[in-house]
C-alpha cells in the first residue's frame, strides 16, 4: 500500500529490516505470511532492532526468533501471541532477559467485553426485526423477521 501522508514513506520488507529500529507486526496469518519472520528476516535486522510481534503467533519463527536473540542478531521481542498457545513457562522464549510476554488479551477489559456484548445484542434485535444489522459483513443481506406463530399469538 502507497503512503497517504506526506511523511511516510513506502519502503521493501529488505530495506525496513534493514532500517527499523522497532518492527511491530499486525498481519493476517495466511500462507504468505506464515514464517514471513524468519532466519533470513531477522539476519536482515540491526542488532539493536526491537520485534513485536501483535498480529499471529506463526507469523515469527519461534524458533529462529529465539536463536536471534540469543545470539545478538537483535537486540529484543516483545510478543503476545505465540505459534502454540498459550504458550507454557517451560518455552524457550521464556527463559530470555531479552523477551517481554504477554498474553494477547487485548479485548479482555470490562468495558470492551461490555461494549461486544452491546454490539451482539444489538445486531440480534436488527436481524430479528428484518433490519440490516450495523456490524456485518454482509451488508447487501437484509435478514428475515421470524414469522408469527399461532402460538405468538
Amino acid at each position: 500500500f502507497a503512503p497517504t501522508d506526506d511523511v511516510s514513506t513506502q519502503v521493501s520488507l529488505d530495506e525496513l529490516y534493514a532500517q527499523a529500529d522497532v518492527i511491530s507486526i499486525h498481519t493476517v496469518l495466511t500462507d504468505e505470511t506464515r514464517h514471513m519472520i524468519n532466519a533470513e528476516a531477522l539476519r536482515k535486522m540491526k542488532p539493536n532492532a526491537v520485534l513485536v510481534n501483535a498480529s499471529r503467533g506463526p507469523v515469527v519463527d519461534e524458533k529462529a526468533l529465539y536463536d536471534a536473540l540469543s545470539s545478538g542478531t537483535i537486540f529484543a521481542a516483545g510478543l503476545d501471541v505465540f505459534e502454540l498457545e498459550p504458550i507454557g513457562k517451560d518455552h524457550p522464549l521464556a527463559t530470555l532477559p531479552n523477551v517481554v510476554l504477554a498474553p494477547h488479551i487485548a479485548s479482555a477489559s470490562l468495558s470492551t467485553r461490555g461494549g461486544m456484548v452491546d454490539i451482539a445484542a444489538d445486531n440480534l434485535t436488527q436481524a430479528l426485526q428484518g433490519q440490516t444489522m450495523k456490524n456485518t459483513l454482509t451488508p447487501d443481506v437484509t435478514p428475515r423477521a421470524p414469522r408469527q406463530t399461532n402460538a405468538d399469538s
